[in-house]
């Protein structure tokens, strides 16, 4: 008994802060960089239980090759869902900003792909490095990256 007393105590002691901690959370910050668009996918269904799911918050920076989503005139790789249906990683972007996601693009994208602020998809504006930091700082909110 006297086992299951330490044994008892011990799991709570773990589970207990983790799961304030999770509680507290106010969102998810996703930077993706990944020209995969598998990789990019799994970003967005993750932002998308976040966000859609568990109603917290999710901000979502675009940098490098994975810039080229907010592009306009870039076509996203199809990829297959578990179920058997095609989506990709565009339309799932742009899903999440109509449901309220934060999404910026790196301040270097623009410049260095020959483009401006124009070429961007409805919704998506350049981001703020100030403000990226101290998003993904704020301990309110976890950090991922794809």
């Amino acid at each position: 008994m006297r086992l299951f007393t330490k044994s008892a105590l011990l799991v709570a002691a773990i589970a207990v802060p983790s799961f304030l901690c999770s509680a507290e959370l106010k969102g998810l910050n996703v930077l993706m960089t990944s020209a995969d668009a598998q990789t990019q996918m799994m970003g967005m269904v993750l932002g998308g239980s976040v966000l859609n799911d568990q109603k917290k918050a999710l901000n979502i920076t675009l940098c490098g090759p994975a810039g080229n989503l907010a592009l306009k005139d870039f076509t996203a790789e199809t990829v297959k869902k578990p179920d058997g249906t095609a989506t990709n990683p565009k339309a799932a972007l742009q899903g999440l900003i109509k449901a309220g996601a934060n999404v910026t693009v790196c301040p270097l994208f623009l410049p260095n792909s020959g483009k401006d602020v124009s070429a961007l998809v409805e919704g998506i504006s350049v981001a703020k490095p100030p403000m990226v930091a101290a998003s993904l700082t704020n301990s309110e909110f976890s950090n991922i990256s794809f």
